[in-house]
């Protein structure tokens, strides 16, 4: 059996503040009930920049003015491996909002470690 391989563009979104956004996973949802850096699925003749634009307007009402790459982490859960494409930006508008009617919040770096992430994320969680 093999697993699926899925490209995901995932956002760091710094505010004035300094603080990150991040979203809580839907129960149903691969790796539910943890918390996320929000993005999603780079769909077949996009980049991941303009994935992750759409992504983030649809999800959590932001719209991303302009991005940088920040890391690429790859991670295997055994039914299904992640190509996590991971941009950062503070160049944004919009009021950020659960579209999914997912919780979520602006937190300091240092306490991201309060958080429950899946396991692709750790790396990111410990690179900020």
């Amino acid at each position: 059996m093999s697993s699926k391989h899925i490209h995901v563009a995932v956002g760091i979104i710094k505010n004035a503040e300094g603080k990150i956004l991040i979203a809580k996973r839907a129960k149903h949802q691969h790796q539910g009930g943890l918390w996320e850096f929000p993005g999603g699925k780079v769909e077949e003749g996009e980049s991941a920049l303009e994935a992750l634009v759409r992504e983030f307007k649809e999800e959590v009402n932001i719209t991303i003015h302009s991005a940088a790459p920040f890391m690429m982490i790859k991670h295997d859960y055994g039914n299904k491996k992640v190509m996590l494409d991971i941009w950062i930006s503070n160049h944004f508008s919009g009021e950020a909002y659960g579209n999914e009617n997912q919780l979520i919040n602006w937190v300091l770096p240092e306490k991201l470690g309060h958080y429950q992430f899946p396991e692709a994320n750790r790396e990111i969680v410990k690179a900020l």
